[in-house]
């Protein structure tokens, strides 16, 4: 008690002198009194300082109200104005303590920890969704602490070493990279802007790759430049360190977090900047989890180091998707094929398994699992996908996240439609319908709508005999969800409406109607990004025009959606590819393949010359298939 006491009345003493010193002119920026502050305010004795700083601040503020004398005014709000500075600076002190503090703190954590755990522990220190995160100049402060503190230790000074030389070089790759972050961009002029591109000649891993002065970082992102899989680098890299591993960290950390960063603040086309931030959330979860994936198989390391990679790995790719779960863009009705291209996406679902079990149920769970839910159905996998939004949907209602609960229902009702189950499609459908209105969620509604229309639909065509005025029904409600997206502005749920409206006319046995539908659909899907709807809607349209005998169309439209599906491991791929055979049994092989040499142009624009000699490969695969 005494000890407070005397605190309060040196702290009490400390704040009149600086007001005194202040009045007196002597004091002439706010640094001064932070340094005043830092020198005479002791660690853990902040609560003491601030009970006498609150005192005075009252006193002085009912001086201030109570005073009728001009000149004793005055000065009353004179030292009102410094102690406002005072307590200004003592907010700054308090974060800037806090911030010491905490890496105080985890350089004893990591010092203390058994060398299994320290990785883990570091990780979880620069896990960017803390609050708040550390700054590169407190992870720089961090190393030379580490550095510091590993001179004076009998056990483990080598491995604490380790970590702050990766923490040093991580910054320092950095450094070689940050004025070359969005540079790709510019260089690829009117080109694709994301991470897809030529192999080796555009998209940012080139670049980077140009830039990093250091032969492990640069390995991968060659890797990545090439299209390669960040499974095999990883599984095939030799002498592998801790300090390879932190400083990679740090590297593909910054990056993905610069960009996101840049692209939010796209303010002349948002919505091209959410699409790609979204992107890049999704590849760096992606690399993450693939290089789990390739330490995990490697040869080369010790099986405890081995674990130890693998289990970082997987930490790192929870903390990018927590994080992306949290944005307003998260694309609750997208799959982990919007936005970006490259064969070593087609695994992720599978990658991305592992560290999502180990998660509790959170809402940051629920929505990974509905994107993750979306991928497996578009893969054909809709038992999977039926279990996956079965669980978001329990995590959901849980949690309280509405837009979540209702995506999942409208989710299940579209898998259910792909299992000819219509009557659960419309059950799940006009759920998600109530609940949306009820809610006030726009897009859910939306979807919903499209949703319960297409459902109908299908009944009604199940259910033979059924009147004209039931399809009817169902097609204003089609048109309901259309115009509400459009309204809205919301490309993905009018890329959905669009497809439901021209598949509704095939069924319809109006291929002539479905046209001008899925076209749209098809420039809906580019927009939002959404590879699958967009590939869906080229393969309908394929079967419109091939019921119109327009054969060189059907080829082109049936050859683009296959091939776009067989590239993101949708089993719908085989649906163009039992038209295009049949296309090819009507017209023969050489009329066929005239077909082809005209349509080649149109095809090669899109997928290029590669996509273009990779059809026929499809087909053969297709047909061997259907002869074993």
């Amino acid at each position: 008690m005494s000890n407070s006491v005397a605190l309060s009345d040196r702290y009490s003493e400390l704040i009149d002198e600086i007001v005194q010193t202040t009045l007196k002119g002597k004091i002439r920026s706010k640094e001064q009194v932070y340094r005043l502050l830092v020198q005479n305010v002791a660690p853990g004795t902040g609560e003491i300082f601030e009970r006498c700083l609150g005192d005075q601040l009252v006193a002085t503020q009912r001086q201030v109200e109570t005073q009728t004398d001009e000149f004793k005014l005055a000065k009353a709000t004179r030292i009102q104005r410094a102690l406002q500075t005072i307590q200004g600076e003592w907010e700054r002190w308090q974060v800037d303590h806090q911030a010491t503090t905490a890496i105080a703190a985890t350089a004893d954590a990591l010092i203390q920890a058994a060398p299994s755990d320290r990785l883990s522990i570091l990780l979880r220190a620069m896990d960017p969704n803390r609050q708040p995160p550390l700054t590169l100049a407190q992870i720089q402060s961090l190393a030379k602490i580490l550095e510091t503190r590993a001179a004076t230790l009998d056990h483990g000074a080598e491995e604490i070493r380790a970590i702050a030389r990766g923490l040093v070089q991580g910054l320092v790759d950095w450094q070689r990279l940050e004025n070359h972050l969005v540079s790709w961009i510019y260089d690829q002029g009117q080109g694709h802007i994301g991470f897809g591109g030529v192999p080796g000649q555009s998209g940012p891993w080139a670049l980077w790759a140009q830039q990093v002065g250091r032969d492990r970082p640069q390995s991968l992102l060659q890797s990545l430049a090439f299209d390669q899989s960040a499974t095999e680098w990883a599984a095939h890299q030799r002498d592998w360190t801790l300090e390879d591993m932190v400083a990679l960290a740090i590297v593909l950390q910054c990056l993905q977090q610069g960009l996101v960063a840049w692209f939010d603040k796209l303010v002349y086309d948002s919505k091209v900047g959410s699409k790609l931030s979204i992107s890049t959330f999704l590849t760096f979860a992606v690399i993450w989890s693939q290089m789990a994936n390739g330490f995990g198989q490697s040869s080369f390391l010790s099986s405890g180091f081995r674990a130890l990679l693998v289990d970082g790995c997987f930490q790192v790719t929870l903390q990018v998707l927590r994080a992306f779960s949290q944005r307003d863009y998260f694309p609750l009705y997208g799959s982990l094929y919007a936005s970006f291209a490259g064969k070593y996406m087609r695994e992720a679902l599978h990658y991305l398994d592992e560290p999502l079990s180990r998660v509790e149920g959170t809402q940051e769970k629920a929505r990974i699992l509905t994107l993750l839910g979306n991928s497996a159905r578009a893969q054909g996998h809709a038992d999977r996908a039926i279990a996956l939004y079965e669980q978001a949907l329990e995590i959901a209602r849980a949690a309280g996240d509405r837009p979540c609960e209702i995506a999942d229902l409208n989710h299940l009702s579209r898998t259910y439609v792909s299992q000819k189950s219509y009557g659960e499609a419309i059950r799940y459908s006009q759920q998600a319908l109530i609940l949306s209105r009820q809610a006030g969620d726009r897009p859910g509604e939306a979807n919903a709508l499209a949703n319960f229309g297409y459902s109908e639909v299908l009944q009604a065509r199940q259910d033979l005999g059924s009147e004209a005025d039931r399809y009817e029904m169902a097609m204003d409600y089609l048109q309901q969800g259309l115009k509400l997206a459009e309204r809205l502005g919301d490309r993905q749920s009018q890329a959905l409406c669009l497809t439901s409206l021209g598949l509704t006319q095939l069924v319809l046995e109006q291929p002539q109607g479905a046209i001008a539908y899925l076209e749209g659909g098809i420039q809906a899907a580019q927009f939002s990004g959404d590879l699958y709807l967009q590939a869906l809607n080229l393969s309908h349209l394929a079967d419109a025009y091939y019921r119109l005998q327009s054969y060189g169309l059907a080829l082109r439209y049936g050859s683009l959606g296959m091939y776009l599906l067989a590239q993101i491991a949708s089993q719908e791929w085989r649906q163009s590819a039992a038209l295009l055979t049949v296309l090819r049994g009507q017209v023969g092989p050489e009329g066929f393949e005239n077909l082809r040499t005209e349509q080649r142009s149109a095809i090669a624009a899109l997928i290029g010359v590669d996509g273009y000699d990779h059809i026929p490969t499809l087909l053969a695969e297709y047909q061997a298939s259907l002869d074993s």
